[in-house]
């Protein structure tokens, strides 16, 4: 079978095992690698836009800078780029993958079904579509809408290729400008998303009935990757230090990253002799900047 493994870049909440583990949400949407590398994600930039479908928050959504160009991964530390995660899931993880993205797990499986009958892997498979859009994302998600008779509004999984030659998948918002079928309305163009918010502009949008701690605490499952080296200053840096949201933050990252290793070797089932040869102990200035507030050394 070609596709035994399903390789995943994350780049919010996946960066973190709390995160991985859905420890804020009990447990629900919770997700077990069976391998796991850091990457830098190129032509990127991350932010807050599309509306959780966990709670009333926004969730981390990715575009590229450029958008005539893909989206790209280097394995390890030191390249410039956002920091993410290159994991590795049983095939049997498939459709929690797809439940945790909004995506609906029988059209995923229809997928995978599809790239395997072609002899590829998903990854691969996938890449031979976008390469045929020139990676526009909008004429991207048209022909898979085409192919599968679905679409999602949350997330949709797109190709990223990993500078070892593998290609992995990387779930990205279903678009501002179009899900890729006319008659599904994207969440984040359902709720007027049409940027990339920081945290304190998230705090300030008027969803309805929105929840500003679960915004806090979402946020926080994501920068807690800065523990193990990733580089998330881009999500760390520009707080004031007496602003409420840090406080608000450095109060809910205190707790989890005391516990924070012993979940990410659980979440991603790497021993401890592993983990110290892949991921770094140094931290963004950004990132010990809230955890000195948080009080964790």
């Amino acid at each position: 079978m070609v596709n035994r493994e399903i390789l995943v870049v994350g780049y919010g909440s996946l960066l973190s095992g709390y995160g991985l583990l859905a420890e804020r949400r009990g447990g629900a949407s919770r997700l077990v690698a069976r391998d796991v590398s850091p990457v830098a994600i190129h032509n990127a930039r991350r932010g807050l836009a599309k509306p959780s479908s966990h709670g009333k928050y926004l969730a981390m959504d990715i575009e590229p800078v450029d958008p005539m160009a893909p989206l790209t991964a280097s394995c390890g530390f030191g390249a410039d780029g956002i920091g993410g995660l290159l994991l590795a899931f049983d095939r049997e993880c498939a459709p929690l993958i797809a439940r945790r993205e909004e995506y609906d797990a029988g059209a995923f499986e229809r997928l995978i079904g599809i790239a395997e009958r072609d002899g590829q892997p998903l990854g691969e498979y996938l890449i031979e579509i976008a390469r045929a859009t020139n990676f526009d994302l909008l004429e991207y998600r048209i022909k898979l809408r085409a192919m599968l008779d679905y679409t999602s509004p949350g997330y949709i999984f797109h190709p990223i290729e990993i500078d070892d030659g593998r290609i992995a998948i990387v779930a990205i918002g279903s678009g501002f400008d179009g899900s890729g079928d006319p008659g599904i309305v994207s969440r984040r163009r359902e709720f007027g998303m049409e940027r990339l918010l920081s945290l304190d502009e998230s705090l300030r949008t008027d969803l309805r009935q929105f929840d500003r701690a679960g915004q806090i605490g979402y946020y926080a499952e994501c920068i807690l990757g800065g523990l193990h080296g990733l580089d998330v200053g881009d999500l760390a840096a520009g707080f004031e230090p007496d602003a409420g949201c840090a406080r608000e933050l450095a109060d809910h990252l205190g707790p989890i990253a005391r516990g924070e290793r012993e979940r990410f070797l659980e979440a991603t089932s790497l021993d401890a002799v592993l983990y110290d040869e892949r991921f770094s102990i140094r931290r963004p200035p950004s990132m010990a900047a809230f955890l000195k507030l948080a009080g964790v050394v």
